[in-house]
């Protein structure tokens, strides 16, 4: 079973970075996608950014060109740097993996919180 741990989530002013980390383990080179979704109290998990094992990516129109997402396949790792955060990206931010069965598992969350 391969689980998901983030990591670097916090309290920061508007304006701040931060960087959020997510490790796998086990079969982390059968993974095909790994990304970052959201989920702010009252609203639906949406997806903030993701990246395939040959390094393609998405983002959501809300993040890009403040946060940037990027992978290290042969640790199962990805990261999600964010800059300029503002309010509105105050959130629970889940890891996300897409293995090439098919099979997805979420991390447990970390809480980003953006205010002064």
């Amino acid at each position: 079973q391969v689980q998901l741990v983030e990591s670097g989530g916090g309290l920061v002013q508007p304006g701040g970075s931060l960087r959020l980390s997510c490790a796998a383990s086990g079969s982390i080179f059968s993974i095909n996608v790994m990304g970052w979704y959201r989920q702010a109290p009252g609203q639906q998990r949406e997806l903030v950014a993701r990246i395939t094992s040959d390094g393609r990516m998405l983002y959501a129109d809300s993040v890009k060109g403040r946060f940037t997402i990027s992978r290290d396949n042969a640790k199962g790792t990805v990261y999600l740097q964010m800059n300029s955060l503002k309010p509105e990206d105050t959130a629970v931010y889940y890891c996300h993996a897409l293995f090439t069965s098919g099979y997805a598992n979420w991390g447990q969350g970390t809480q980003v919180t953006v205010s002064s």
